[in-house]
């Protein structure tokens, strides 16, 4: 379907330069773009631009240095360094031809983008075009693109663009009414598919222009989630399947967003990853549903704004699907009628204990006290329930949302201290605390709510911790597991036969199992309503319900 031009690229230098000694600054150059490195890629390639000394390694140095000026926004200097290979005889020229139009895009030559995209041969990389001249002229102005229509009519993506602008006006002109029954009545060709699958991943590894990913620590949460799906990745195509892995780091910026999303990269995309923050995510979840390409939100439990569209999915349980979890293990339960609630103050513990107030009361359930915690008063919660020394609880059960380590130790540091068997129900990611042994605890009375669980004793389990000591010399966290497991699913649902719909699978089965987790269920759903809650027994989770 959409393929990866770096990819491809990458492959042809590869090829063409093969048995030859590749200067070393040319290496270093290649090592900065994969790192993106931008500037650095820029200036280390100047010096093969030279097509007298460098031959035709200087055509794929012109390409190169155009494919970094476009990641850092300079759409004239690609211009500048196309320009002088455009129409040189190579075996890429449409490739060329393909990134020379999305730089005159972006650099506000419309016409010229076009005319260029007119004279691309293959198939596949017209495609790509047809989608990038979309993306950039969905914005455009109805004159525009109507004074245009006879010379680009063959163009997919601008007939598109086309009807997209004048379907958006409550009032049209005759002339306008005119050029969208024209386009409408045209119809369009079915997109050229390829069985590659191309995977975008759009995080915010870092939050300034000059910070770069190779100084984050091997620790930072963002890093280990990348970790996961780029290992994964690795492992699935060594089992012969076809798939691209392209990443972008947004760096907290909307204008940088707003130009990753031109890429070509993005724009052949049959599905993104990430990014994680509101801001960031609002925006890729309207470009996703303009582009009718997947989008996954990797982390969040927030999906309410995410309701009403088709192509925007949370691969965690929403705050609805974690509510009616939790409120559906306890009623598996004779534990009594009373429960306390407390949450920390992130977005995602408020709502979801709003949510469970109400879907506990509906579930017959008396709600005794719910209240907003923090590591300094999360202990004295427990204890003006009763839960202390001498053990007399005025609660049947206790639910604690959060995923503070600092909250979890005070609690935990209390659970050690006296004898107490009142449930309490805590996120899965307290498994992960080093501080937390719940087997020495005098009685199992910790419950665990899933979040995309781990199967920790899962043969799966076993061999991606083999595989990732390997490779890193420490075992996987649950950022670097919940990514691995993000790549196994995504290959699961987007199949080649459906076109790499997703929807299309997903609602095919009630329940899917994992290979990392306890399996998920996103029939007829935009996240995985999976969401048992687990009781540990002899080291061993075991769902309630």
């Amino acid at each position: 379907m959409r393929r990866s031009l770096f990819i491809l690229l990458l492959f042809f230098v590869l090829g063409h330069t093969r048995g030859q000694n590749i200067p070393e600054n040319y290496e270093k150059a290649k090592t900065a773009l994969k790192g993106q490195d931008y500037w650095s890629a820029i200036n280390l390639l100047k010096e093969f631009l030279n097509e007298e000394k460098y031959g035709n390694l200087s055509y794929y140095a012109a390409f190169h240095t155009a494919e970094a000026a476009l990641k850092v926004n300079q759409p004239a200097s690609a211009i500048e360094a196309l320009r002088p290979v455009y129409g040189k005889t190579w075996g890429k020229s449409d490739e060329l031809k393909y990134l020379l139009a999305v730089a005159y895009f972006q650099n506000s030559q419309l016409t010229d983008a076009l005319r260029i995209i007119k004279q691309i041969k293959n198939e596949e990389i017209l495609s790509k075009a047809f989608n990038a001249s979309f993306a950039f002229l969905k914005d455009s102005s109805p004159s525009f693109l109507i004074t245009n229509l006879e010379e680009f009519k063959s163009n997919e993506g601008f007939t598109a663009a086309l009807a997209w602008v004048l379907q958006q006006k409550e009032v049209m002109s005759a002339s306008e009414r005119m050029a969208l029954n024209q386009v409408l009545k045209s119809g369009t060709p079915s997109a050229i598919k390829d069985q590659v699958l191309d995977i975008v991943v759009i995080l915010p590894f870092t939050n300034s222009a000059t910070q770069s990913i190779s100084g984050l620590a091997s620790t930072d949460f963002m890093l280990e989630l990348y970790q996961g799906i780029r290992l994964q990745v690795d492992q699935i195509k060594a089992q012969g399947v076809q798939i691209n892995l392209n990443t972008f780091d947004s760096k907290r910026d909307l204008n940088r967003l707003n130009s990753i999303l031109k890429d070509p990269a993005v724009l052949a995309a049959d599905l993104i990853i990430g990014p994680i923050y509101p801001d960031e995510t609002e925006l890729i979840s309207a470009f996703a549903e303009a582009q009718k390409i997947p989008f996954i939100h990797p982390l969040s439990n927030l999906g309410e704004r995410f309701e009403d569209t088709a192509y925007s999915y949370l691969f965690r349980p929403s705050v609805v699907s974690l509510s009616k979890g939790i409120s559906s293990g306890l009623v598996t339960q004779n534990w009594g009628k009373s429960v306390a609630i407390a949450y920390s103050g992130s977005a995602r513990d408020e709502r979801l204990a709003q949510l469970l107030q109400v879907d506990l009361s509906k579930a017959g359930f008396r709600i005794t006290k719910s209240q907003k915690v923090d590591p300094k008063n999360a202990s004295s919660f427990l204890q003006e329930l009763g839960i202390r020394r001498g053990n007399n609880p005025t609660v049947d059960q206790v639910i604690l949302l959060t995923d503070d380590p600092a909250i979890a130790q005070s609690v935990f540091a209390l659970m050690e201290s006296i004898t107490t068997s009142v449930p309490l129900l805590v996120m899965d990611s307290w498994l992960g605390f080093n501080f937390a042994n719940y087997e020495m605890l005098e009685f199992p009375n910790f419950y665990f709510i899933s979040n995309n669980t781990p199967k920790f004793e899962s043969e799966e389990m076993s061999a991606f911790r083999k595989v990732h000591y390997g490779k890193f010399l420490s075992y996987p966290t649950l950022n670097v597991i919940l990514g691995a497991e993000l790549a196994n699913w995504v290959v699961s649902n987007a199949q080649f036969v459906n076109d790499f719909d997703i929807r299309k699978t997903l609602d095919q089965k009630s329940y899917q199992p994992g290979k990392l987790t306890w399996g998920f269920n996103f029939k007829n759903t935009n996240n995985n309503t999976y969401s048992p809650v687990f009781k540990l027994e002899s080291g061993e989770l075991i769902p309630l319900n």
